[in-house]
């Protein structure tokens, strides 16, 4: 006896959100990635094919969790709502590339290297990391831009005064621009800032200024940008996902505007009933 569309729907639901199923998941793409590293060694023909027959049976069991992934939702298109199912569903689909094709080989090799990023999507977490790392990009190209700005300056500055002194360092703008950037990684930066100092005694405070600016003001503005990004992704989530104090907050505020909603509602038909009983009295007054 076949289950009904509906009940069936729900049984692809159940193992969809099952714990196990979930872990399960992330095992089999841990595992994925585990025999591409392995394919890199020299290793004997045989364990190479053996290897092989795992790939194939990963890229199988990654296309069955797809197909239940998509069985589980109301309507097949709902499914490609997501950002994230869409990414899924062309790794998998992309990994049925026979890797035997010589034209097709490092392509089909690259693609099954990607089914590593799968967990990004697979586990919450990550994806709050990533969606919070691409929403803060464009706010953190404005503090690279100030950077740019505050190294451009320096290095104009530097190539000025200490070009005579060592122009290997400080020759033209561009090399001063790296020279900067090596100091501002802190690798060796105290022996350029001596070997100017003999010649400027006061030129510790270039260095200092500029270290100051970029290693502690810029990255601390960066730091600041990703962590408010990340906590406006994690409300996000919550409100999405009912937990948490923001999730319990989008809970009472929705509750509250259908309670309004209701209100309205009766207080429109208590005005209709109000009108209607008056009229009735005013016809029988005449």
């Amino acid at each position: 006896m076949s289950l009904p569309t509906s009940g069936l729907r729900e049984w692809f639901v159940a193992i969809r959100s099952n714990k196990v199923f979930e872990m399960t998941v992330i095992a089999i793409i841990i595992l994925s990635a585990i025999l591409i590293g392995a394919t890199t060694y020299d290793i004997d023909p045989f364990w190479l094919k053996v290897l092989e027959v795992f790939d194939i049976a990963v890229t199988l069991f990654f296309l069955a969790e797809v197909l239940i992934r998509i069985a589980a939702e109301k309507r097949a298109r709902d499914f490609f709502k997501s950002g994230w199912n869409v990414f899924d569903f062309t790794i998998v689909t992309a990994s049925l590339i026979p890797i035997e094709e010589s034209q097709m080989v490092l392509l089909a090799r690259l693609l099954r290297i990607f089914r590593v990023l799968r967990l990004i999507s697979i586990i919450p977490e990550l994806r709050i990391l990533m969606n919070a790392l691409v929403k803060a990009v464009p706010r953190i190209g404005y503090v690279v831009l100030l950077m740019f700005i505050i190294f451009y300056v320096y290095a104009a500055f530097g190539s000025f005064f200490f070009e005579q002194i060592n122009p290997v360092l400080w020759g033209d703008i561009a090399i001063a621009m790296l020279t900067l950037f090596r100091v501002a990684t802190f690798e060796d930066w105290t022996d350029v800032m001596y070997e100017t100092m003999e010649v400027y005694p006061f030129s510790w405070i270039f260095y200092l200024s500029f270290i100051v600016l970029t290693a502690f003001v810029f990255l601390n503005m960066m730091i600041g940008v990703v962590i408010d990004v990340m906590q406006k992704e994690h409300e996000k989530f919550d409100q999405e996902h009912g937990e948490g104090e923001a999730g319990e907050v989008h809970w009472i505020r929705e509750h509250t505007e259908i309670m309004e909603r209701r209100m309205e509602r009766m207080e429109i038909m208590l005005e209709r009933l109000a009108e209607s009983s008056a009229a009735k009295e005013s016809s029988r007054e005449h």
